[in-house]
């Protein structure tokens, strides 16, 4: 991994900050769910559509994002360019108003939201995920689902949850996993002033380790027996040989958060081909961010609109 990809990483997250969130017009999206244990969940979002488009491009962020993350933006323009609508999805808890919170196996937000009354009229629905929103996107790709998605995308995401966990609890990678739990508690904290949580805040506050959180927060709330538990049956990987539908994976060789071998080592343990993944590695660029030059969201659109 090159110093580069650090680089890569943090300057657009920086930039976007100091500039403020820059995204193409859109406007509110919602939708509901019911959830067995904490009844109806709201979902909210920021649709963008394009008169005329049959198609929508549905955009799920990453771990402790949102629909404003900055690498959203991308996704979004290459949509437009394409001449399709998009809609940029908060899964739940990630809008900060305390619905609840996500894992990176519940894929029932993405349900809700592809059956939501706003993309009926969508003939062809895409979904393209980023980091952990990639992990998610994935997984509804391994389940039976709504006829009209025709193809998927993930960006820097990770396929193992237990061997990605080691790699952003190791020392070396301690701002990734600070910046992430920071993300995870600004969605938690909502939560806690609405609902019974596993954990007083006091105590989710010292949590220094994702393993940590995902062992005493997201397993109690999600009906797993611990971290290890989630992780072995969360994790897309053993899944991604019954993909229903055309997947297309992006991994950056620089990636300091989601490393290349991580990715390597859990496509290697697959238990047997996946016909429907194409694997495509960027060998410039950091986590979900990259050289302008290299269009990497527009040619995952083009990727898209070109399988059935």
């Amino acid at each position: 991994m090159s110093f580069r990809g650090h680089l890569w990483t943090v300057a657009p997250l920086v930039h976007h900050r100091l500039r403020g969130p820059r995204f193409l017009e859109a406007r509110p999206w919602e939708t509901a769910l019911e959830d067995p244990q904490v009844g109806r969940v709201r979902l909210s979002g920021w649709l963008r559509e394009v008169p005329g488009s049959g198609e929508i491009l549905v955009l799920v962020h990453g771990l402790g994002g949102g629909t404003e993350s900055h690498y959203l933006g991308g996704g979004v323009a290459a949509a437009e360019a394409a001449g399709i609508s998009s809609l940029r999805v908060n899964l739940r808890g990630s809008d900060r108003r305390g619905e609840d919170f996500y894992h990176a196996g519940l894929t029932a937000d993405l349900h809700a939201a592809l059956a939501s009354e706003e993309l009926r009229r969508y003939e062809r629905i895409y979904v393209l995920g980023y980091s952990l929103g990639g992990h998610v996107t994935l997984r509804l790709g391994t389940e039976a689902g709504d006829p009209r998605l025709a193809a998927m995308a993930a960006i820097c995401a990770p396929l193992d949850l237990a061997i990605s966990q080691r790699e952003i609890d190791s020392l070396r990678r301690w701002p990734y996993r600070r910046y992430l739990l920071k993300g995870l508690l600004g969605i938690y904290v909502p939560v806690a002033a609405r609902h019974p949580v596993p954990l007083p805040v006091e105590q989710a506050r010292r949590i220094r380790t994702i393993r940590e959180w995902d062992d005493r927060i997201v397993a109690p709330r999600h009906g797993f027996a611990g971290a290890a538990d989630y992780y072995a049956r969360a994790s897309v990987a053993p899944r991604l040989p019954g993909l229903r539908v055309p997947a297309l994976l992006l991994a950056s060789e620089w990636d300091p958060m989601v490393p290349a071998h991580t990715v390597r080592a859990a496509l290697g343990a697959l238990p047997s081909p996946a016909p429907r993944l194409e694997v495509r590695w960027v060998p410039v660029g950091g986590h979900d961010s990259f050289p302008r030059a290299l269009e990497v969201d527009r040619r995952a659109v083009e990727w898209l609109r070109t399988r059935s």
